[in-house]
Order: C-alpha cells, then sequence, then structure tokens
C-alpha cells in the first residue's frame, strides 16, 4: 500500500505544480480504483456467490462492498488533504473527521457483519453454542469489545492519549460494581450458568419453589420459563444460581418416564393385574416401545396391594396429558376386568355399650 500511495504521489507530481490540481488527481486516482474494488467484489466475487445455496456469502457481499468503496475515497481525500500542505490546525482537524468517519463506517459494517453471523449460527438449533446459550454471551461480549475498539480508534484518529480515560474508567467501574452488586451477581451467575450448562432452550425445568416450565430465554441477567398455563417466569439468575433445579429433559436423551401408581384389593389375581396394566400402556399411542413398559409390584399396603406402571414419552410436555389418559385407561381396565380397587376402610368393634340412665 504504500509503495502504491508513494507511485500515486509521484504521477500526480508530473501533471504539474499546482498542489491543488495534484491533490484532485490523488483523490480521483483512489476513487477510481475503490470503483474497480468494488466492481470485483459486487460483480466477480458476487457471481460466484449467488450460485451457491445459501444466503450468508450473498449478504455478506452486499455488506462489504460499500464499505470497502467508501475506505479508498477516503484514504484518497486524506492523502490529498497532505498533498496540499495545509497549517497544522487546519490538516489536523479535515485528517480526523476523515478518520473518524472511516471508524464509523466500519464501526457498522463490523456490528452488521456479527449480526449475520449470529443469524446464520442461530438458524442451526441442534448447535451446542445456541443450545446452552452460549451464542447470546459471545453476541454481547462482542458488541462490547467492538464499542470498546471504536472508542479506542477514535481516541488515536484525534491523538487524544486514552491512558487517563481508562483509569478514569477503572474508578468508575468500581463504583458502579459496588452499587450495582445484585446486578454483578446476577452476570456472574449467568455466565456460569451458560458456561456450565445445568439445562439449554428448550428443556423443561423444575425451580425450588416448584414452577415447572420449558426454558424459553437464557440471558446474561435472568433465564425466562414458559409454563404449562402460557405464563412466563423470568427469574434472576442469582436465584437460579444458587438453588436446586430439576431438569427433565436432561441425561443422553429428552425422554421423560411417567409412573402411575396402582392399588388393588387383597386377593386380586396378580398376574392378571400386571398382564392388564401392561396392555394399557401399549394401547398408549404416546408410550414408547423402546424401552418398554412395564409394571412392578411395590409393596404391600394398609388397604391394597400396590403396583407402579412405567412408561417412557417422548417429550416431558407431554406428561401430564398421557397421565390423565393413563389413568382413565386403567381404571376402565380393572373394572373391566373384575379387579377391585380398594378405599381405606376402617372395622369398628364395640366391646360394650354404656348403661341407661334410668
Amino acid at each position: 500500500m504504500n509503495e502504491v500511495i508513494a507511485w500515486v504521489q509521484q504521477l500526480a507530481e508530473l501533471i504539474g505544480p499546482n498542489v491543488y490540481l495534484q491533490a484532485a488527481i490523488i483523490a480521483t486516482v483512489f476513487i477510481f480504483a475503490g470503483k474497480v474494488a468494488d466492481w470485483i467484489i459486487s460483480g466477480i466475487i458476487g457471481r460466484f456467490a449467488r450460485r451457491s445455496t445459501n444466503n450468508f456469502d450473498d449478504q455478506l457481499i452486499e455488506l462489504v462492498h460499500r464499505p470497502v468503496f467508501l475506505s479508498f475515497v477516503l484514504i484518497g481525500l486524506g492523502l490529498g488533504t497532505r498533498r496540499l500542505g495545509l497549517p497544522d490546525p487546519p490538516e489536523f482537524i479535515t485528517l480526523g473527521i476523515l478518520r473518524t468517519i472511516a471508524i464509523v463506517v466500519w464501526y457498522s459494517t463490523l456490528s452488521k457483519l456479527l449480526h449475520l453471523a449470529v443469524a446464520a449460527f442461530g438458524g442451526t438449533r441442534e448447535n451446542a453454542i445456541v443450545q446452552t446459550g452460549m451464542l447470546s454471551l459471545l453476541h454481547n461480549v462482542m458488541k462490547v469489545v467492538l464499542v470498546a475498539l471504536a472508542g479506542y480508534f477514535i481516541f488515536l484518529a484525534w491523538k487524544i492519549d486514552p491512558t487517563a480515560w481508562l483509569a478514569s474508567a477503572g474508578i468508575v467501574g468500581l463504583a458502579l460494581s459496588f452499587a450495582a452488586k445484585d446486578t454483578l451477581s446476577n452476570l456472574f451467575a449467568g455466565v456460569s450458568i451458560i458456561m456450565d450448562a445445568p439445562y439449554k432452550t428448550g428443556d423443561f425445568i423444575i425451580l425450588d419453589s416448584g414452577e415447572r416450565g420449558v426454558v424459553t430465554e437464557i440471558g446474561l441477567r435472568s433465564t425466562r420459563i414458559l409454563t404449562r398455563d402460557d405464563i412466563e417466569i423470568t427469574v434472576p439468575n442469582g436465584i437460579i444460581g444458587n438453588g436446586k433445579i430439576i431438569n427433565e429433559a436432561g441425561g443422553p436423551a429428552q425422554q421423560h418416564r411417567i409412573r402411575v401408581a396402582v392399588g388393588v384389593a387383597y386377593g386380586s389375581d396378580i398376574d392378571q393385574v400386571i398382564e392388564t396394566l401392561e396392555q394399557v400402556a401399549i394401547d398408549n399411542e404416546d408410550i414408547l416401545s423402546t424401552p418398554a413398559p412395564r409394571v412392578r409390584f411395590r409393596t404391600f399396603g394398609d388397604s391394597s396391594l400396590d403396583f407402579e406402571l412405567l412408561g417412557w414419552i417422548a417429550q416431558p410436555v407431554n406428561r401430564g396429558r398421557v397421565r390423565h389418559e393413563l389413568n382413565c385407561a386403567v381404571y376402565k381396565a380393572l373394572n373391566a376386568s373384575s379387579i377391585e380397587i380398594p378405599f381405606p376402610q376402617r372395622d369398628l368393634h364395640v366391646r360394650s355399650m354404656p348403661a341407661a340412665e334410668s
């Protein structure tokens, strides 16, 4: 690039001694070079990009070609300004403005590119980064980094020493950390949740307080849960980080096991009971065949023989409905098989009656 700049300046000197004409020639050459670069990116590279099956490369070219052209224009204007040999104050202000424009243009471009990359990554729901919520954390961190870099380069563009500003920012940050300790606690807990991944978006969890629902969003400050009543609960990450969380969708698979307790009267044919309950599970379309449903004789109760019907369903969200269907089917099947469902009874024996008063 330095060789190109030197060559352009030598070419401008051949035009004549007029510095204004030389400055105009330098600016014109770089504008023409910017047009050529824009044509190469939009025309040649864009033609190959349009042949691909996804839109990411098309959007990338659409996003980049204009800032590249503007960069050439700003370089040409900056070199032209230097060629004019203006006094220090006007030259300093002009170059500072041109550098600031370039920083703003590329900050806006990189910010849009970041959003584009997040949208492309976010469209792949099976990606582990998306599922754990790490994408949201990376997006927020990159936005903060972009803002910090833009501010740093603007300071350099105007030849301002950023050391004192950084020291002041450190003092202000220390004061804010004491004032917003609860918010910072939630932020650190959010980072811990995202990194440790005790649950991910789409999982069914049960909080310490008893609320149960699907995780819809994992943010840096809070986690949002949608209950079965379509009520959204926002829980600060500090509370979740210090509490006990039951993840019903955890483990190697999202399958969820349902348990239905059934009591039958003493004297019932236990083989018939087991066969009847197993058939109820097999007839239900939501009960998976693998693992196979099973029936277990758990204990001798006070008034009944206690069995338990166990079956697996594909999604925890269906737990309530399937349990309702199984309870209804079990009651009908036991009645059809003449198997008695007992209820607690007490026998009262009276040894003597008090004497009647005369």
